[in-house]
């Protein structure tokens, strides 16, 4: 299983990554309004009397997103070691930078539960809870079968029982090679298929509380690979989440990472979209990059956001690897439109 606190271990190499729901509604994007809460027997209840656990029907509303999916203002995320389920990493960020983040992004390895604790604690210190969830030990294929259903219907009815809302990465950076649910372990048919079966697996339970996130990696370093196979369709996604970072491997500006991938997405799609993991190395650069990131998030009222890797893994992404670093994150998000309150934005 992932590690949820840590980015997984088994990333791109480093020398590339320096480079219906009730019965009346038809299964459309977290948009939709879908039934909730109150589920039969818990994971653990039910895995000693060797059944699965049945969700029992919907008796409520769920958490309504739609006010989440397109704020006047930005989001502004971090990915912290230990965090959400413990939030020292996110406090000690906030003191250094000088802003709250409102989005907390976290790691669920296929397999493991529904990390209810953190996530409504993201959501109490006021962040939206934004999962990558990753099949590392299943195939697309068994996925989109149906193989998984026992444990995709335990993790849907855990994040309906909790009703805060979560955004969902499925599968990211799916168009590179180097995941085992990427390029050279799956193709895009499995993608889709995979993508769509969960989406209408958490719809036929009334899990309405989840906003669906489709996010490629920058399609730089393998220009070849074309992204509109791999799109579910618009019913089925909510936001387009863009990977990239800022290396010594590219020239880091944001129209080169992000705008050749974006300029392709636009073809056939206009879902908002938000920069889903970001960072830059240590060095010279860093503070023009931060600077680069955050004037340009700005300026596009199509992007929602960015969320920053704020570990230090590979390489030190932490916003305060220096002081020249820290200054020019802390001077860039002070802007007035970064951050806002999620639960009244």
């Amino acid at each position: 299983m992932t590690d949820s606190n840590t980015r997984p271990g088994a990333r791109l190499p480093v020398v590339v990554r320096l480079l219906a729901v009730a019965a009346l509604v038809l299964p459309l994007a977290a948009c939709d309004l879908l039934g909730e809460k109150n589920i039969g027997p818990t994971p653990s209840a039910a895995a000693a009397s060797g059944a699965a656990a049945a969700p029992a029907e919907p008796t409520g509303l769920p958490y309504d997103v739609r006010p989440l999916l397109k704020p006047a203002k930005k989001y502004l995320g971090i990915a912290a070691d230990g965090a959400p389920l413990s939030m020292a990493a996110v406090d000690e960020f906030t003191a250094k930078a000088g802003k709250k983040p409102n989005m907390i992004e976290f790691y669920s390895g296929w397999g493991d539960e529904y990390d209810s604790k953190g996530a409504r604690n993201a959501w109490d210190s006021g962040a939206l809870p934004y999962i990558a969830w990753e099949p590392f030990t299943v195939s697309l294929a068994d996925i989109a079968a149906g193989k998984s259903d026992d444990y995709v219907k335990r993790y849907a009815a855990g994040i309906r029982n909790a009703n805060v809302p979560v955004a969902i990465s499925f599968a990211h950076e799916f168009n590179g090679g180097w995941y085992e649910w990427g390029t050279k372990h799956a193709t895009a048919a499995d993608f889709v298929a995979a993508y769509q079966h969960l989406h209408d697996v958490f719809a036929q339970l009334g899990v309405g509380q989840v906003i669906w996130v489709w996010s490629p990696n920058s399609i730089n370093p393998m220009p070849a690979v074309a992204l509109k196979p791999y799109y579910p369709g618009d019913t089925y996604v909510d936001w387009v989440g863009i990977v990239a970072y800022y290396t010594h491997l590219e020239a880091g500006t944001f129209d080169t990472l992000y705008t050749p991938t974006l300029t392709q997405i636009r073809t056939f799609t206009q879902k908002p979209w938000l920069i889903a993991e970001t960072g830059s190395e240590p060095g010279a650069r860093k503070p023009a990059d931060i600077a680069n990131l955050a004037a340009n998030v700005i300026k596009r009222p199509d992007c929602l956001g960015f969320i920053w890797f704020n570990i230090n893994k590979e390489t030190n992404w932490r916003i305060d690897s220096d002081p020249q670093a820290l200054s020019s994150f802390k001077q860039a998000v002070s802007d007035g439109r970064y951050g806002f309150d999620v639960k009244s934005p």
